[in-house]
């Protein structure tokens, strides 16, 4: 137990904790948007997986405290880790010397609180239904329907898949190499397998509420 308490509390653990739950939470993202992109197939397709999910019951809800457990950790160790930075260099250096740098790195604290946001927002949107104008929850294609109908809604699920993408482009080659799975790369603006599945990801995750929004999924 203290060994494992001195993990947490070192910024390496921090970091390897943030690479794990990381890692687990893309690979989820991934499956999931596999899973909505049923759409396109019709609403019998998209709620008949929704279905099959929903039968699963207690597995179901194991991977739910699973992810939750993973959301939190993750969160908890990124503003741990940022607060001990600050503390470290309270005041910033007169004169700053760039570094190379992406801008998945640089939006990577503001995309994180933004996805954060859109996280609680989703699932009192399409799970609990709080958020939802018209929920019927045993209709998911009605649900995305209704909600991708407007602009506001679907400007603001983009914004969200857009920080989404730069979250896992920065995140997935990061994570691999904090928990030793590869070195440090030289080129860092090379990561390209990182920019494959971030981009395949968000975009697919796009697809569904510009369908719906544009008038080609009624």
């Amino acid at each position: 137990m203290n060994g494992l308490r001195a993990f947490w509390r070192s910024s390496i653990g921090k970091k390897q904790v943030m690479a794990v739950t990381g890692l687990v939470l893309a690979a989820w993202v991934a499956l999931h948007m596999v899973g909505n992109l049923q759409v396109f197939q019709g609403p019998e397709a998209i709620n008949h997986y929704a279905a099959l999910l929903q039968g699963l019951k207690g597995p179901l809800w194991g991977m739910r405290l699973v992810l939750l457990a993973c959301v939190a950790l993750h969160v908890v160790a990124a503003t741990q880790l940022t607060l001990r930075n600050r503390a470290a260099r309270p005041e910033d250096y007169a004169v700053r010397i760039p570094q190379v740098s992406t801008l998945a790195a640089r939006s990577l604290r503001v995309g994180g609180v933004l996805l954060l946001v859109y996280i609680i927002v989703h699932l009192m949107t399409f799970t609990v239904g709080n958020l939802h104008p018209d929920f019927i929850r045993e209709d998911v294609y009605h649900n995305l329907v209704v909600v991708f109908r407007s602009p506001f809604k679907t400007a603001f699920y983009l914004l969200a898949m857009a920080a989404l993408g730069l979250h896992l482009y920065h995140g997935l080659w990061s994570g691999v190499r904090s928990v030793g799975a590869s070195r440090p790369s030289p080129e860092p603006r090379r990561r390209r397998l990182a920019l494959v599945v971030a981009l395949a990801v968000a975009l697919g995750f796009a697809a569904v509420p510009l369908a719906v929004y544009l008038g080609f999924v009624q």
